[in-house]
């Protein structure tokens, strides 16, 4: 069974910068496809960013956050972060860390794909 731990959500103004970490135990975490969700107040879970097992060669992101947010993982040390620059108040949410390990092609913005889900974190970007 897979866990996945968020951490690095906070409160921060307009045009700051955040790190969001995810940190997995419990697989091979090589194996696992991991994307970045997010949910605001009254509004449904939406992607953010993804990248795909192993070398994590593809990555995707939400029109949304493209040019603003980076993904990246790091296999040593089981983690997946998400650089988050030019904060904008719309990117106020809980975000989660989802993770599959039978996600080997196709799109990775599909939340019905990934089995293990984080607690999420909160980031509030204050106008």
């Amino acid at each position: 069974q897979v866990q996945l731990v968020e951490s690095g959500g906070g409160l921060v103004q307009v045009g700051a910068s955040l790190r969001l970490s995810c940190v997995a135990s419990g697989s091979s975490f090589g194996s696992l496809a991991l994307a970045w969700f997010r949910q605001a107040p009254g509004k449904e879970r939406e992607f953010v960013a993804g990248i795909s097992y192993w070398q994590g060669s593809t990555r995707e992101y939400s029109e949304s956050v493209k040019g603003r947010f980076a993904v990246s993982r790091d296999n040593a040390k089981s983690t997946v972060d998400l650089q988050m620059n030019s904060l904008k108040p719309e990117d106020t949410a809980v975000y989660y860390c989802a993770a599959d390990d039978q996600i080997t092609a196709g799109p990775l913005d599909v939340s019905d794909r990934y089995s293990h889900w984080g607690q999420g974190t909160q980031v509030t970007v204050s106008p």
